[in-house]
């Protein structure tokens, strides 16, 4: 069988330039810290995130969904059940949702870089529900509508104090009026989903469901947040999985305009052709260029060469 060449133009496109962790450590360090910063700034008026908090408790009541109050009651309650949950709400999305990523970045690098533009994309829109609604939580409203504190409760067996999960002395330093949307049950959703997505063991498959649906239990019985939180939380999610192809292709576009940006990423995609031989990207060794000739060989080949094509042609 005569042998197929590749028509020039046709070979596969270059993958994108590979993320490198010593330009994705600072990003998301540089994301996270805005949000801090803009969580904290961000406070809003007292008294209208307690109206805001009362509202959603009376929306919950009607429609008889307030399961905040019995895991309330139950945690404070039984110390077994809520010590763990205060050390669960007070770590681990600083713990875990690091984890995935990092996990993701090693070991799932194509799908990294949507993943991360996820989580960011629906972190800032939590910013912006933060800004625009102030929400009391349950454990600051008054004693009268039945909750207690229970990071304030255990606080002796941790390192937090009376304002959530800052540490002691540090409580000025956080905003305790951003409750709507719930992110710890936001980014524990997308920690889920990675789970399920690119997790191969049942171990994977099975934390992936069970890791969302304790922390919103825990975020409801620790008295941090309401159960429509916890639903603000995961349509947060959702609008940021929709929005995320959207932001890709802003972000792309943008660096097409970046002369020194683009520039580099051609560099690095295109092939490199040097004294007639073509390297593809991340080829050591040149191959020579097939062209065929009425001979059947190429210019400067020798006789002896063109011999044997000219018999490789016959058969």
């Amino acid at each position: 069988m005569p042998k197929t060449e590749t028509t020039p133009g046709t070979e596969a496109a270059a993958p994108r330039a590979r993320l490198r962790w010593w330009t994705e450590l600072p990003l998301i360090m540089l994301v996270y810290a805005c949000y801090s910063a803009g969580r904290l700034l961000v406070r809003g008026d007292t008294s209208d995130a307690v109206d805001h908090g009362l509202a959603i408790l009376r929306v919950e009541k009607f429609l008889h969904i307030n399961a905040e109050h019995p895991l309330n009651r139950l945690f404070t309650r039984e110390a077994w059940l809520g010590i763990p949950a205060d050390f669960w709400y007070a770590s681990l999305h600083y713990l875990v949702t690091p984890a995935i990523l990092v996990w993701l970045f090693r070991s799932r690098a194509v799908h990294y870089r949507a993943a991360r533009t996820w989580l960011m994309t629906s972190t800032f829109m939590g910013l912006i529900g933060f800004t625009l609604l102030p929400t009391c939580p349950p454990r600051l409203l008054s004693a009268g509508q039945g909750f207690v504190d229970t990071m304030a409760q255990y606080s002796s067996y941790g390192w937090w104090g009376g304002a959530a999960s800052a540490p002691k002395g540090l409580g000025h330093m956080t905003n305790q009026y951003a409750a709507m949307p719930s992110l710890h049950v936001g980014w524990a959703l997308w920690c889920g989903v990675m789970l399920w997505r690119h997790g191969r063991t049942r171990t994977a498959r099975v934390a992936a469901v069970v890791y969302p649906l304790l922390t919103t239990l825990v975020v409801m019985g620790t008295a941090n947040h309401y159960l429509l939180d916890a639903v603000a939380g995961a349509a947060v999610m959702a609008a940021g999985l929709f929005l995320t192809p959207y932001v890709l292709r802003l972000v792309d576009s943008v660096k097409e305009r970046l002369p020194f940006v683009a520039g580099s990423s051609r560099v690095a995609g295109s092939s490199i052709v040097s004294a007639g031989c073509q390297t593809s990207a991340g080829e050591r060794i040149p191959r020579q260029r097939e062209s065929r000739f009425s001979d059947g060989a190429e210019p400067g080949a020798s006789s002896a060469d063109a011999g044997e094509g000219a018999a490789a042609a016959a058969r």
